[in-house]
């Protein structure tokens, strides 16, 4: 099914036209919102992107600009339309080409892939991967076909959002194309199971690249390794060498190195000691989700994939959160402020903070808050008028 829908005045047309399900919404310009610009450059790692490393997507001036869509399945649905709401009350020059599909065994559609490839930015919603399916996960498959290779989550504490640790301000860098995540399995015999675990020299190289830059880039000061070399003294031993060599180049920036299982018992009772984070696939994962848990949940932050020429953004942990999906519980703001995000990287930058400073002064005021946050009881949906409410 495809629904074309124009806004802002524009007749709305709906037809049928096959099995996948793609919208698009236009909207026109907004005026900055300077109030609070500075603060959500920090807290959301604003970055300027003159390299590959950083890569940025040259529109060519051309507006409204192409976006792919994949709303996900679980809450997805719901948050994107969440997301899409505030993008069209702020006026927002965006097209989003939207794909709705669930179905693992059929892999990404190829409307999808020729969709994201076109148009090289796309906001994602959460795919669940469930234990039982034998089919690749759709994160896996959109990740190494497009070598979307440096995953980057900022989990910082936010003014109204009562956590356990004050101070919470960390970046998790996160190599997105081999490790654990390689799915190289097989059975042997009967009864016993090898996984292959992929560390490589270049990837390795390139991921420490990223977070130092990143580092210096947004006057960071430390960077981290996370690892267990101690054990995997080959694959783990190879990124801990990579990320030394790396560190060796950037004196300026302070360097250490901790065994995973030390860094989430450190994450947990200091989580201060951290500033930006680098690490393998699987560790990444972890690491991650520990800190958005810290810093106030999952539905609070987001998330974004960087291959040299493109980016897909979503919400940082990417739990579909099935149980609750349609109930109107749902927090969206991980997903809108992933669209925030893609705005930056859209050079969008003036929408970017209409939008991150409206959402931050709901959650700031702590009126209007969805039941995942201390004292919440509104609904999806009074959140998103919340918000739309701050824009002006």
């Amino acid at each position: 099914m495809v629904l074309l829908t124009r806004l802002g005045g524009v007749p709305r047309l709906l037809g049928r036209v096959g099995a996948v399900n793609g919208s698009r919404w236009i909207h026109g310009t907004a005026a900055l919102a300077q109030q609070g610009a500075a603060y959500n450059e920090r807290l959301f790692g604003h970055v300027e992107t003159s390299v590959n490393t950083f890569p940025i997507l040259h529109t060519g001036g051309v507006h409204p600009v192409p976006v792919t869509l994949m709303p996900g399945e679980g809450i997805g649905l719901e948050v994107a339309n969440s997301m899409i709401r505030v993008f069209e009350a702020a006026d927002v020059p965006v097209e989003f080409e939207r794909f709705e599909f669930t179905d693992l065994d059929e892999g990404v559609p190829d409307a999808v892939v020729a969709s994201f490839r076109k148009n090289g930015v796309a906001l994602k919603g959460p795919f669940n991967t469930p234990v039982k399916s034998k089919s690749k996960s759709i994160n896996i498959i959109l990740r190494t076909t497009f070598d979307l290779f440096a995953n980057v989550v900022h989990c910082k504490n936010i003014p109204g959002v009562e956590t356990r640790h004050p101070g919470v301000d960390v970046v998790v860098i996160r190599e997105n194309t081999e490790g654990e995540y390689s799915g190289l399995e097989h059975e042997t015999v009967p009864g016993v199971v090898e996984s292959l675990k992929i560390i490589s020299r270049e990837k390795s190289i390139r991921i420490a690249e990223y977070a130092f830059q990143y580092a210096e880039r947004n006057n960071r000061k430390k960077v981290t390794a996370v690892h267990k070399a101690n054990i995997m003294k080959q694959s783990d031993g190879l990124f801990l060498q990579c990320c030394r060599e790396v560190a060796a180049r950037y004196p300026y920036i302070e360097f250490d190195n901790m065994i995973v299982d030390n860094t989430c018992m450190q994450m947990a009772s200091k989580p201060q000691q951290f500033d930006v984070m680098v690490m393998p696939n699987l560790y990444g994962n972890i690491i991650t989700n520990i800190a958005c848990g810290l810093a106030g949940g999952q539905g609070l932050f987001p998330g974004a994939n960087f291959s040299p020429t493109a980016a897909i953004f979503e919400q940082a942990t990417r739990h579909a959160a099935k149980s609750i999906g349609g109930m109107d519980v749902a927090n969206p703001s991980a997903t809108i402020l992933a669209g925030a995000m893609m705005l930056r990287y859209l050079k969008l930058n003036e929408h970017a903070s209409v939008i991150e400073t409206a959402l931050l002064n709901v959650l700031q005021d702590g009126k209007v808050l969805t039941p995942d946050l201390p004292g919440g009881k509104a609904k999806l949906s009074d959140f998103t008028k919340a918000v739309i409410a701050k824009l002006d």
